[in-house]
């Protein structure tokens, strides 16, 4: 080593080695930078959950319009995937979207954990990745090293605010039940305890808190069952629409519809008809026609600046027999 000079200077060999060392630990990088605006027009992928959901046809067709209205700016490729647990065709189409090169997918992941491998790859291809609805699990994210914007509500807010309104029509110590999403999905947990927080402020008994995958037959089963567990229970409080639903024909079929009160989440028409009709008490809106449309503008914002934006929080509204009056 020659320090004639006072330094130490490396020898060529060892600036070959070092060179060989930051080579390596640069091919370590989990997240790249964002890549160079596309020539032409950008292929945005939106790849959502379960189209038998209204939730979720309402993102497609917000979506869509929204493609019509810009479609000098981008083109869209919509897509979905049979019921809430198809995790596999989920991921299935990550993987399509990537061998297509897209130039960016928005995704609202049905599975905050499983998820995440496939959105890296994307990432690690070049692809801009926006997570919308349904946020990734943190945990994972960090072990993966990989970081995704999520664009969508506070679900614990938004169930919070219809957990309240429901206490508001109950007593303390009224016996109440949960009926939950996926387990491994953020937003039904975040759903779960924004209902938890709101009946414990109250004084609620919750009796029971147990999954109805997010589908109206399963939660059906499962509120057929608790109301015959539990003859006195005064009120369901359901973390999608779709599961209201269901626990609205279990009552009705039980003869106790007006007995038990009926809470939701979504805003899907359906629910809305059953509040103008007084058999749900309330739901949340989170505005499916534009949620989708946000991760979109994110996305295109993304690719554009080639930045790497925050999280941004979107709207969740509670939703109430006086405030659909005069609405569709």
């Amino acid at each position: 080593m020659d320090v004639s000079h006072g330094s130490p200077r490396l020898q060529p060999a060892a600036w070959l080695l070092c060179g060989v060392l930051l080579a390596g630990a640069g091919c370590n990088r989990s997240t790249p930078e964002p890549p160079a605006p596309p020539p032409g027009k950008p292929r945005i992928a939106l790849i959502m959950k379960s189209l038998a959901n209204e939730f979720f046809l309402t993102m497609e067709n917000g979506a869509k319009d929204h493609q019509r209205q810009n479609a000098d700016r981008y083109e869209l490729i919509a897509n979905g995937i049979k019921d809430e647990q198809d995790i596999s065709k989920q991921i299935d189409l990550v993987e399509q979207m990537v061998a297509q090169k897209v130039h960016a997918i928005v995704i609202a992941p049905a599975d905050s954990k499983a998820l995440v491998p496939a959105c890296k790859k994307a990432r690690n291809a070049g692809i801009i990745v926006v997570n919308i609805d349904n946020q990734f699990d943190r945990q994972v994210l960090a072990s993966s090293r990989v970081t995704f914007p999520f664009v969508g509500p506070d679900n614990r807010k938004g169930a919070r605010k219809v957990g309240d309104y429901l206490a508001y029509h109950l007593k303390p110590k009224d016996k109440v039940i949960i009926i939950e999403g996926v387990p491994n999905a953020f937003n039904a947990i975040q759903r779960k305890l924004g209902f938890e927080d709101a009946m414990n402020a109250a004084g609620m008994t919750v009796v029971s808190s147990q999954s109805g995958y997010w589908e109206t037959d399963k939660a059906n089963q499962v509120v057929a069952a608790l109301i015959t567990e539990h003859p006195d229970l005064k009120a369901v409080l359901c973390s999608n629409d779709s599961m209201a639903l269901g626990a609205v024909a279990a009552l009705q079929a039980a003869g106790k519809l007006g007995q038990v009160l009926v809470v939701g989440y979504d805003n899907i028409g359906a629910v809305r008809a059953l509040i103008r009709e007084g058999k749900v008490l309330a739901t949340a809106d989170q505005y499916a026609g534009r949620l989708a449309v946000y991760g979109i503008e994110y996305a295109l914002d993304m690719l554009n600046t080639r930045s790497a934006p925050a999280d941004r929080e979107t709207p969740v509204d509670l939703i109430v027999k006086q405030r659909l009056a005069g609405t569709p």
